[in-house]
């Protein structure tokens, strides 16, 4: 079949890639000059499938509501919340109850595992190398910290999934580089977990995809959809030139040129699969398909680390998660990265203060001096998040579309196993997996 993709995220990638190894002659609409241009350009790399879990939990909403007035919160609500966004909030607090927490875990989780299996598969079939090291770990700063994260141990238990209970003592042997000041009750140990770079390994899939025949339009803006036996879009076609690029911002600021308009082409496909993210409901709402997406924003700062010969372990070895403030810091080869933060309401612009102290804090806390901060690299990302938690996967009920979108802040850890889904629902194939509950239908009971 012919197949358009609509977005080249890390969902959009591995889809073309997928889609492309089952066949089908692929063809992929990006907005941007690049994969991996936006959500995915600098999150974390955290791949850690016990720990893909809802937003919408028991008792997350007071937690949001106790987090507003604190200085490092992991959570922010912007004050000017549009209709749309306050429509969401209402939807996730009604999806906070335990019963749909549990349904919506298991479904994340299950696709979680899937999906780490498929990424190694396919790093080790088509010998790919990127920046990724093996393990993870989680730091209390204190008893209290550690009371909290029980239920998520036991929940850890339920999957199977292998862990360890260190001390201090223990934490400091996985990670020599911690700051021996800063307090520190005990951690979490994953070592089947990961970190990876998201946007390395998208370029990779992408020459991988090219190298099945897919064909990548960059500078393509698809500004409308015609469901269909034979489905249509219509895009825009930018020149690298005239095209504005979501780029980072370094401490030195940003620069971007403007945009222009051209000339508009439509054509037709036998399948147009969206994963577009958040600027899928503007191609879907003229169709009666309104999906409650919301970008949820996070933030990170990624800064070459500091050479020492007579302290090679400055800096984290792999991953680690600070608890108390929901913040990772990540290795990404001769480089630091610290993420986190998440962000109701707002614009992709405008960078809060607030959130980028907290995740200068965690780093100082536990790698003090340990990056080059003249050279840092700031980034601020939408992540389309649905209210519930889970992506939404497969046919859209619009002859002719499907759906891969809806990851929010764990697309780089569901990718490679939403895409393989994906291309075989549209073959018409079982996928490997149970899917209930990730299809469109859940988001209309």
């Amino acid at each position: 079949m012919r197949v358009a993709v609509i977005g080249a995220g890390i969902v959009g990638v591995t889809s073309a890639y997928e889609l492309a190894a089952d066949g089908h002659d692929v063809t992929v609409f990006e907005r941007r000059g690049s994969v991996a241009a936006e959500t995915s350009f600098a999150n974390a790399g955290v791949i850690a499938p016990g720990y893909v879990t809802p937003w919408a939990a028991p008792g997350m909403p007071g937690k949001v509501l106790r987090h507003l007035f604190s200085k490092h919160s992991p959570v922010r609500v912007n004050p000017s919340l549009d209709l749309a966004t306050l429509g969401w909030i209402w939807r996730w607090w009604r999806a906070s109850s335990l019963h749909s927490f549990r349904a919506n875990r298991t479904r994340m989780q299950r696709l979680a595992l899937f999906s780490r299996d498929r990424l190694h598969k396919l790093t080790a079939t088509l010998q790919l190398e990127y920046e990724r090291t093996d393990g993870y770990l989680v730091l209390w700063r204190s008893a209290r910290d550690a009371a909290h994260a029980q239920p998520g141990i036991a929940m850890l238990h339920d999957l199977g999934i292998r862990f360890e209970t260190l001390d201090a003592a223990q934490c400091r042997r996985v990670e020599p580089g911690l700051n021996p000041d800063t307090p520190l009750h005990g951690g979490l140990y994953l070592p089947n977990d990961e970190v990876g770079n998201c946007r390395q390994f998208a370029g990779l899939m992408r020459a991988e995809a090219q190298r099945l025949g897919a064909r990548f339009n960059f500078h393509s803006t698809v500004s409308r959809i015609e469901p269909g036996l034979r489905p249509q879009l219509t895009h825009l076609q930018l020149s690298a030139e005239e095209s504005t690029l979501a780029t980072p911002t370094s401490d030195s600021g940003r620069r971007s040129t403007p945009p222009a308009i051209a000339e508009s082409q439509t054509l037709s496909f036998d399948a147009i699969v969206v994963c577009a993210a958040m600027g899928a409901p503007e191609l879907l709402s003229p169709h009666g398909l309104r999906l409650p997406l919301a970008p949820v924003y996070g933030y990170s700062v990624t800064a070459p680390l500091r050479h020492h010969e007579a302290h090679p372990d400055v800096g984290p070895r792999s991953a680690l998660m600070d608890e108390r403030y929901k913040v990772a810091v990540s290795r990404m080869g001769a480089r630091v990265r610290v993420a986190g933060s998440a962000e109701l309401g707002g614009s992709p612009q405008a960078m809060n203060k607030g959130s980028l102290d907290t995740l200068y804090k965690v780093l100082n806390d536990w790698f003090p001096g340990a990056a080059r901060m003249s050279q840092a690299q700031r980034w601020k990302g939408a992540r389309p998040m649905l209210p519930d938690g889970p992506p939404v996967l497969g046919a859209s009920g619009l002859a002719g579309i499907w759906l891969n979108l809806g990851h929010g802040s764990s697309g780089w850890a569901l990718a490679c196993g939403s895409a393989r889904v994906l291309a075989d629902q549209v073959a018409q194939r079982a996928p490997a997996i149970d899917v209930d509950g990730l299809g469109i239908e859940r988001l209309r009971r």
